[in-house]
């Protein structure tokens, strides 16, 4: 299992694209979540409040994800992070499994 983690400028993008990847099966599930950033853009420091997914996946199906993220992201460099999870209930990674198609023909 893998988390997505992607930043977006709105609620409705955010939404968006999330609502889109669970159409698609390419996760499970997200949340969202208000928050804070800084960053460097263009030679200076920016901050922003944005809204940050994280999605819940199979490590098979980031770069499927990762490629529909980046057709309907508004951000000239998205961020589109993995995290892999070490450790997972058993009954949640079942769930998971079971609600997210498979991209490597398995």
């Amino acid at each position: 299992m893998i988390l997505i983690l992607s930043t977006f400028p709105n609620k409705e993008e955010a939404k968006k694209v999330g609502r889109g990847l669970l159409k698609e099966r390419l996760i499970a599930c997200y949340n969202l979540f208000p928050v804070e950033s800084a960053y460097w853009w263009k030679g200076k420091i920016t901050e922003d409040n944005e809204l940050l997914i994280i999605a819940k996946t199979k490590g098979e199906n980031f770069e499927e994800a990762e490629k529909f993220i980046k057709r309907r992201h508004s951000y000239d460099v998205p961020e589109i992070i993995s995290v892999k999870v070490d450790k997972v209930s058993a009954k949640f990674l079942g769930w998971l499994k079971s609600e997210t198609k498979n991209t490597n023909g398995k």
